[in-house]
């Protein structure tokens, strides 16, 4: 498979998803839109991988939509005017909002704009003492249009988040972890091994179990406790006959470490 100023790359039971444009910190290009979008449909679908890192090439992370390509004309909307069909179901944030693999974000440098969005979007992420978070949506005469507006309040509270967004405010690493935007902050040499021993730490446990988990959540930030009770309740059944379920009960008796398949 060909990608488009992106990396894809799987080692083991992990797949590493490069941004690739160095030159421009990562902007997003039009092609790396579409890249994004299938490397991630290509991680969740194979079931080798269970647990996947979202970083970027060079200095930064994701310094946003790539605004001189849009100004040249050839950015997103390059064949001019509006969609005909206005569907953001493989755009993206989406894709990565409903990927059922966990998904890590290695911050490596600043993640603007889009790319905070993006950031946001990860279930867990480690930075670098490089990385930022650079809300600057409203200091460029747009929102947050790609996750931001729903992730944000949620992950630090309504007033923290407005403060933040309506200012368009950048934080730093450490500033991101006084937030509790980031679970930890590393050295830079540090970054990418540190994020490779957490996914492989999940990926040592039951991906089904792993993968139930995260949609399960996914689904209370939405709905009632009842609801979601009995959600989990379902979820649980199918659990309980696959061949990783015995496994994980043997391996306790055993008090040995457990080998999933993921069956």
């Amino acid at each position: 498979m060909t990608y488009t100023d992106l990396m894809y790359e799987v080692d083991g039971n992990v797949a590493t998803i490069t941004l690739n444009r160095p030159e421009r910190l990562n902007a997003i290009s039009g092609g790396m839109l579409a890249s994004f979008s299938r490397a991630f449909r290509d991680a969740d679908l194979d079931k080798d991988v269970r647990a996947i890192i979202l970083t970027g090439a060079g200095k930064g992370f994701c310094s946003g939509l790539d605004l001189k390509e849009q100004a040249s004309g050839n950015g997103l909307n390059g064949g001019g005017g509006l969609p005909s069909k206005f569907d953001l179901a493989d755009s993206p944030p989406m894709v990565l909002h409903t990927t059922d693999k966990p998904v890590i974000c290695a911050l490596n440098g600043a993640a603007a704009g889009y790319g905070m969005d993006l950031a946001l979007g990860c279930d867990i992420r480690v930075s670098s003492e490089h990385g930022k978070l650079a809300a600057v949506f409203t200091k460029r005469g747009v929102l947050p249009e790609s996750g931001g507006t729903w992730y944000l309040p949620r992950l630090v509270g309504w007033a923290k988040a407005a403060e933040i967004a309506f200012t368009g405010r950048v934080l730093n690493a450490q500033q991101c972890l006084d937030y509790g935007l980031v679970n930890k902050v590393v050295n830079h040499d540090d970054l990418m091994p540190t994020a490779r021993a957490l996914a492989d730490e999940i990926a040592s446990c039951a991906p089904m179990a792993v993968q139930a988990t995260k949609r399960m959540m996914r689904l209370g930030l939405q709905e009632t406790f009842e609801a979601n009770v009995h959600h989990v309740y379902l979820q649980l059944l199918p659990l309980f006959r696959s061949k990783d379920f015995a496994e994980g009960v043997q391996a306790f008796i055993e008090r040995r470490e457990p080998s999933f398949t993921g069956r």
